[in-house]
């Protein structure tokens, strides 16, 4: 049975901010917290903060803005972070709402109708509460048959997601389903941290996961294979969770938000990254060079023009591999559906590509396409 992704969607939020925005907060907030602590800073018990700059930033990442869901509070060096109000239970979550609009796109795209749908899979990094599932939510707002659920591996979540749906799909437990990737990534980043509060954005991604047979779009890609890989690392973790309560004297640490060690992160996780990969083109026949297009894991430009040299060999070009980090920045598991979904309809049938992600876990992902 040949699987497809038949359509895919993007919600961008409206709010931006550019990485000259984002310093000028973060330096307004380092001279508040030196001035405050200048007497401990003096006699040496506490380090001052240092400054950021848009060049640190763009040199560190490649990133150059960043869209968010809420702007003002991200920038109001006092708060530094996003001000989202909690909604009634009676209405529509966030990441319900991003969620729907981005499979409206998707659904669109593949030329279906949420009637069509039996599965709803959200699978991201972040999700705002532990139950009932947010994909039951979107299923209900849709207007979806069957059933859902919500699952998390990091920014590895999406591709992880398509293969269950493929996977239920070929069991006979669904017939159509929807992958989608909300993330608010703007809630669980430290803004006051130096080393990674340029990171991250908020987006919504989405896919329809059908068979070939009953497929009715034009831009659908078959998908040939897949791999995925884990290994338990602590290098990339938050530690934000409903336990947090039983522990008052820890509950607002640090280790609640985003937190990496990004020098080990660049040395072990690549390995894996390029391993996996390899093995996996290795398994199906294929080399890197079969390949028209690689919609990699957004985290880092150093990061993914160097997985894409290791594979190919040389310098890939910017065909060979679309860079949405600059404008979007990390999205977590949404960034290669992004590449993927701005960077696909160019490509002829019987072209391929690869879907990759990588991150905590750790984790990768690999997914070999062709376009129909």
């Amino acid at each position: 049975m040949n699987i497809v992704i038949s359509g895919s969607g993007l919600f961008t939020p409206a709010h931006s901010i550019s990485n000259d925005e984002l310093v000028i907060a973060f330096n307004q907030y380092v001279d508040l917290y030196n001035a405050e602590h200048r007497d401990a800073i003096a006699a040496g018990a506490v380090t001052a903060l240092e400054y950021s700059s848009s060049e640190f930033i763009t040199k560190a990442s490649g990133i150059k803005s960043r869209y968010v869901i809420e702007k003002e509070g991200i920038l109001d060096p006092t708060f530094m972070r996003p001000r989202l109000s909690e909604r009634p239970d009676e209405a529509p979550s966030i990441l319900c709402e991003i969620g729907v609009a981005a499979a409206v796109e998707a659904l669109k795209d593949a030329g279906r109708k949420a009637a069509d749908v039996d599965l709803v899979i959200v699978a991201c990094s972040n999700l705002q509460r532990a139950y009932p599932a947010i994909a039951i939510e979107i299923q209900q707002q849709l207007g979806c048959a069957g059933y859902g659920y919500d699952m998390n591996v990091a920014c590895s979540s999406a591709t992880f997601g398509i293969g269950a749906a493929a996977d239920a799909i070929r069991a006979g437990n669904a017939r159509c389903a929807l992958v989608i990737n909300p993330e608010i990534t703007s809630g669980h980043l430290d803004f006051r941290d130096r080393d990674c509060h340029f990171i991250f954005g908020d987006v919504a991604t989405a896919v329809v996961i059908e068979t070939e047979e009953a497929c009715r779009s034009e831009n659908a890609f078959r998908i040939l294979s897949t791999l995925f890989r884990t290994q338990f690392s602590n290098n990339i973790r938050n530690n934000f969770g409903f336990l947090n309560n039983s522990s008052p004297e820890t509950r607002d640490s640090s280790d609640k938000l985003f937190k990496q060690n990004g020098r080990k992160v660049f040395k072990e996780l690549l390995p894996l990254v390029t391993a996996t990969i390899s093995e996996h083109l290795q398994k199906q026949s294929l080399q890197a060079a079969d390949f028209k297009r690689f919609w990699l894991h957004q985290a880092n430009l150093t990061m993914i023009l160097f997985a894409a040299k290791k594979l190919l060999g040389r310098e890939p070009s910017a065909e060979e591999v679309p860079i949405i980090l600059d404008r979007y920045a990390n999205t977590s598991s949404a960034g290669s559906i992004i590449a993927f979904h701005l960077h696909s309809r160019d490509l002829k049938p019987g072209d391929r590509g690869l879907l990759s992600s990588f991150g905590a876990g750790y984790s990768v992902g690999s997914m070999l396409l062709q376009k129909r």
